[in-house]
């Protein structure tokens, strides 16, 4: 299947990824991965509106991340800098930041491949978030940081802080 195909499915009621070709449809997510989800959303929505640093996206959005076969993948909350070239497509390019947070339907696996995908469409930082283990990890290109108390992405989103102890309280 193609991205423009995937643009053209009807309304099911599901959400969709495409990976590598592939249609996979995705599992509605469980009472903590909305509310965590949600609070990442909040807190970045409400440090980049005011200062005009970008666009803060919800997971209904999908980013075309490869092409031939075509990857389109919907990250769980996603932000993209006011720097970055926006061209109106149904399907924007890779974000800058991607959230995902582990739902009880994810495996790890499934997780290490979006954030490859991410990476190698070039998205700057892929943050996974682990409700149950009150875990989060950054991945970078150049490597990965696990985060201790306070979630930062200084060079993406200078001065945005994200407290681990209210993330996960």
């Amino acid at each position: 299947m193609t991205a423009d195909e995937l643009s053209r499915l009807p309304d099911d009621g599901y959400r969709y990824e495409l990976v590598r070709g592939q249609l996979r449809r995705m599992s509605p997510g469980k009472e903590e991965h909305g509310f965590i989800t949600g609070q990442i959303h909040i807190r970045l929505g409400m440090w980049v509106w005011p200062r005009n640093l970008g666009r803060v996206y919800s997971s209904e959005t999908g980013f075309r991340l490869a092409s031939n076969p075509d990857t389109v993948r919907c990250p769980d909350v996603s932000f993209v800098r006011a720097s970055t070239p926006r061209q109106r497509h149904d399907f924007p390019p890779p974000p800058d930041i991607a959230f995902e947070v582990k739902s009880p339907s994810n495996t790890y696996k499934e997780l290490l491949e979006k954030k490859d995908d991410y990476l190698a469409a070039g998205t700057l930082a892929v943050v996974i978030v682990d409700p149950p283990k009150k875990a989060v990890t950054v991945h970078r290109p150049n490597g990965v940081r696990t985060v201790e108390d306070i979630l930062t992405l200084d060079d993406v989103l200078p001065g945005w802080q994200l407290p681990l102890a209210e993330l996960f309280a």
